[in-house]
């Protein structure tokens, strides 16, 4: 068996019948938490362990783990600084601010595979151009190489502790100040000067190793009408012809506003596929995932299942013998320093309640 290319995600703290039945489906391929999943650091674990004895190979399970706004495990977990930060260190200080990153980058890594969990969706990657407010500080900086230099600490510590990196959101996010979680935005300035500004990040890091993208459900209208996302231009001729990235491709979550103009969910999904998606995300929507699984009946793509398979988190420390690591309690006392604990967590749809039947959206999303 491999690993489906739906990615879905549960309403609550364990599993129901739905969810195990949703979760074996073929087509299932990982899983998505949120702060609504998370309890304990026991319980968490405990659910995790449950996913992953559905079926083999196991479920990937994700998280958006970035540190500052976008943070969904918190009670027994090190709040992390924004990412800004360490722009704002690398001003004056670009060694101090590299080893900050590579630290935080580990420690968050090392916590979150700790209860198993495979990969946290981070870093940014987005330039921090002072446009895009859903972006601001979980952008490293506003110059593109500055980006890519804390990036590629980041993703060394992330590295150390077990965990692949996932850069979002391509081709960039940062240009542009409609939010798409509740409206499409439109880009349009010409891929020449994309290619000058918002791809040199993610160029950097293709070529450091990075294993995993996720798309920005952007129109850039004078390379395609579809947004990012949904578009074989930028997936299949730009991402991996041009630019030659070999790693996993992500959607960003089909239930945003930025993505209906692909028209109804399975619309959605076959078309992100089709242009080149490994992953597919369907979040805060239980009838829209069984939709999605059930007309993707068949579908079957081994290149993409390999991609996925290699994201699966090497083994690692458990907390318990995390804690007793010196590097955890120095990286801890490290970034204290340079944290506080931001509130509400952002983009974070813990007031969605989904079930079989229904989903009531009051605010936010997967980000």
């Amino acid at each position: 068996m491999t690993l489906g290319p739906v990615m879905v995600d549960i309403a609550g703290q364990e599993l129901t019948a739905d969810d195990r039945l949703l979760l074996s489906d073929p087509l299932v391929g990982g899983i998505i938490l949120f702060s609504r999943n998370y309890h304990s650091l026991a319980q968490l674990e405990q659910l995790v362990q449950a996913i992953q004895a559905i079926k083999t190979p196991k479920l990937l399970v994700a998280v958006d783990q970035e540190g500052g706004r976008v943070q969904r495990f918190k009670d027994g977990f090190t709040l992390l600084p924004a990412m800004r930060r360490f722009g704002e260190i690398y001003n004056s200080d670009h060694k101090k601010s590299l080893a900050l990153a590579q630290q935080c980058g580990w420690l968050m890594a090392s916590e979150v595979c700790s209860t198993g969990v495979d990969i946290s969706f981070a870093p940014v990657l987005d330039i921090d151009k002072g446009i895009s407010a859903v972006i601001g500080d979980r952008a490293f900086h506003p110059d593109p190489f500055v980006v890519g230099k804390i990036a590629q600490a980041f993703i060394v510590g992330m590295a150390e502790a077990g965990m692949q990196a996932t850069g979002k959101h391509f081709p960039g996010h940062g240009s542009i100040a409609a939010d798409s979680h509740i409206a499409m935005p439109i880009d349009e300035r010409p891929l020449q000067e994309i290619e000058m500004d918002d791809l040199k990040p993610f160029q950097f890091m293709i070529e450091a190793g990075l294993n995993a993208l996720m798309m920005a459900h952007v129109i850039y209208p004078k390379i395609d009408h579809q947004p990012a996302g949904f578009s074989s231009i930028w997936m299949k001729k730009i991402l991996r012809e041009k630019m030659h990235f070999q790693g996993a491709i992500f959607s960003d979550d089909l239930s945003m506003e930025g993505a209906v103009v692909a028209g109804n969910y399975s619309q959605r999904a076959k078309i992100s596929l089709d242009a080149g998606c490994d992953m597919i995300l369907v979040c805060n929507n239980r009838p829209a995932a069984w939709d999605v699984v059930k007309n993707l009946s068949g579908y079957n793509n081994p290149a993409s299942s390999l991609r996925l398979a290699h994201l699966h988190h090497k083994p690692f420390y458990n907390r318990t013998e995390l804690i007793k690591q010196s590097r955890w309690q120095d990286a801890k006392t490290l970034l204290a320093h340079y944290t506080h604990d931001p509130s509400p967590d952002l983009l974070d749809p813990t007031d969605y309640v989904s079930n079989t039947n229904t989903t009531h959206k009051q605010r936010g999303n997967h980000g």
